[in-house]
């Protein structure tokens, strides 16, 4: 693995930085807690200025299940990007799959959606992460993701 400095704050400038995603899809707003190639905890906070919530659903307004686990995706993303700084800029990392994705709870406005992913393993170019989405420590969702560079 290439030795990598990484900042001490993980805010959105830094984010923005790494993804390529841009508004409304920018789905973390901060990294709360790092540690290369095991495990990355960040930080969505979800207001009702979100667009998906003009929709999802009129009077009473809920995440839309897929784009927790867009931000959780984004997160692995991160620790990914971190874990091979030569893809930052350079290469892409796509969904290679997700298995065993469950929602648990809704996740509504005002709500602060902590994103925590664990490496399971990194196989040839595919790395598969476990994750979990808390609110007040709660669990409101869960998956097995999986991402490739490209």
């Amino acid at each position: 693995m290439e030795k990598i400095d990484i900042p001490e704050k993980i805010d959105i400038v830094e984010i923005l930085r790494l993804l390529p995603h841009r508004y409304p899809f920018v789905m973390v707003d901060r990294i709360v807690s790092l540690e290369l190639g095991k495990e990355i905890v960040g930080l969505k906070n979800v207001t009702i200025n979100e667009p998906f919530f003009q929709g999802h659903f009129p009077g009473r307004p809920v995440m839309p299940g897929v784009l927790i686990l867009e931000g959780m995706a984004q997160v692995g993303g991160i620790m990914a990007y971190y874990s091979t700084p030569k893809a930052i800029g350079s290469k892409l990392l796509f969904f290679a799959g997700i298995d065993k994705a469950r929602f648990r709870k809704p996740v509504t406005p005002g709500d602060q959606l902590f994103f925590t992913l664990k490496l399971l393993k990194e196989k040839r170019s595919i790395m598969v992460m476990a994750a979990t989405a808390t609110v007040d420590g709660q669990l409101v969702a869960e998956a097995e993701l999986m991402a490739s560079f490209s």
